[in-house]
């Protein structure tokens, strides 16, 4: 099998991905960067009667998903070697390595640079197991497991299993988060190729944690992650999530998770620290400064790019005072530029998003146009935030319009001809400007110099880190 094969298409950090390395070419990002009969069937799918839709949208990821027999074969320095030619080779001032993140997919946008992921979503087939079966999942995955890490000394694996937002896939497939523990020879060639010299290596560090179990060395099972749920709900249920399997009509009336004995990186979003160690290292032996993005809460890096948007639109002139909320995959980073916008990141719709979004809404100027895009799982799943919610927020906060990008509300949460639409919509925005150029990195550590407190993420720069490991706090 072709390495590009292993990986889903349909994870975000893949759409980030492939929206970054089509914007470094000088591309927008049409159908998550992935054009084709399949993004067109799903752009149909609406007309569906929603258990058709469901199934239709299930039968789209099994497709992608690997079956078992073929993990022997998987090797991550060749899925390493595939994602880095997606970029063009030229020379980088700066190489972002680590956490998957939109907020930082537009910073590296905005700077110009690419990213090497340390996650990849490597999907496995299987046909016997409950979404509500967490001891079975975890069962059934341990070999599995055992034979890509017999052949992969340099990641680790989290078998994550969420029956929240994942459940429409996770009947068809298990979650296999693969994370690199160091930078490997795919990556370490790339950046000596294209990183100019004496240039930065930036460190993107999400340090969200989440209760997990090891399962053997370098094998962890994640019950759950970010989104509607806290980890002790999947862990020992809820009376929300009892009613929500109601709903399901699942044989199981709550749910129950074998114990986790530690809290760990959470899979989909979180930091290895092994990596930045390599990479400081790596760092080392090349000459290349190293700086780290820092920040614990996932979205917490999202009013910091949102805001450093708007003080570059500023430099440039702009009238323009417009606000694009993305959301998991949907992003459309070219666009966005071309239209002077400003773009904030949400995780998923659920209603600890929307609660961040107007937390961070209060706190600023106000924009005078806000153009919401949202993510939907097909899953009316715990925590879901309500379509009147979202509503809200586009009816308050803006001073002269808000509205829905690429979004249907009458579909939600099952709108996934959004995954085509949201493009056409962005198009239609007005007025639009050359792209700039990228922004420099001197310009955006003088942004983080005058940065407000009261946003979360750190930048740590070489010159900012003291003797005795100090850092200032963004």
């Amino acid at each position: 099998m072709k390495a590009s094969r292993y990986v889903a298409k349909f994870d975000a950090a893949m759409a980030m991905f492939r929206a970054l390395a089509r914007f470094l070419k000088g591309k927008d990002n049409p159908q998550l960067g992935q054009p084709g009969l399949r993004m067109s069937l799903i752009s149909v799918a609406n007309w569906l009667p929603p258990r058709i839709r469901n199934s239709f949208y299930s039968l789209g990821g099994w497709l992608e998903a690997v079956p078992p027999d073929a993990l022997e074969e998987f090797r991550a320095e060749e899925v390493s070697r595939w994602l880095v030619a997606q970029y063009p080779r030229r020379r980088y001032p700066a190489v972002m390595v680590g956490s998957a993140n939109g907020a930082a997919a537009h910073l590296c946008c905005a700077l110009g640079i690419p990213w090497l992921p340390q996650t990849v979503l490597l999907p496995v087939r299987w046909s016997d197991v409950h979404p509500d079966d967490f001891q079975r999942s975890l069962e059934r995955m341990r070999t599995p497991a055992s034979v890509l890490l017999r052949n992969n000394p340099d990641i680790q694996i989290h078998h994550m299993h969420d029956p929240n937002q994942d459940r429409l896939m996770i009947r068809q497939m298990a979650y296999f988060r693969v994370k690199r523990r160091c930078l490997g020879q795919a990556y370490s060639q790339f950046i000596e190729d294209v990183l100019e010299p004496g240039g930065t290596l930036i460190l993107c560090e999400c340090h969200h944690l989440w209760p997990t179990r090891k399962v053997a060395d370098r094998h962890f099972f994640q019950a759950g992650g970010w989104g509607g749920a806290d980890p002790q709900e999947y862990l020992h249920g809820s009376r929300r999530v009892e009613d929500f399997l109601k709903r399901e009509r699942s044989p199981w009336s709550n749910w129950h998770a074998p114990e986790p004995d530690a809290d760990r990186p959470e899979g989909e979003w979180g930091f290895e620290p092994s990596l930045g160690l390599d990479v400081e290292r790596f760092a080392r032996q090349n000459g290349y400064r190293v700086a780290r993005l820092v920040f614990r809460g996932v979205e917490e890096l999202s009013p910091l790019v949102a805001e450093l948007y708007r003080w570059w639109n500023a430099r440039r002139g702009l009238a323009v005072n417009r606000l694009i909320v993305s959301s998991l995959m949907l992003l459309e980073p070219w666009w966005t530029l071309r239209t002077g916008s400003a773009p904030y990141w949400c995780v998923i719709s659920v209603e600890r998003a929307a609660r961040s979004l107007e937390e961070y809404l209060e706190q600023v100027e106000a924009f005078d146009e806000i153009g919401l895009m949202i993510f939907t799982s097909g899953v009316e799943g715990v925590g879901l935030g309500s379509i009147e919610r979202w509503k809200q927020l586009l009816g308050r906060y803006p001073r002269q319009r808000g509205c829905f990008i690429g979004f249907n509300e009458r579909a939600y949460p099952k709108d996934f001809a959004a995954f085509v639409r949201y493009h056409s919509d962005m198009k239609k925005l007005t007025p639009t400007f050359p792209l700039p150029a990228p922004l420099c990195l001197a310009e955006f550590e003088e942004f983080m110099t005058t940065a407000p407190p009261r946003f979360q993420a750190q930048w740590i720069a070489p010159s900012t880190r003291s003797a005795s490991g100090g850092v200032r706090s963004y």
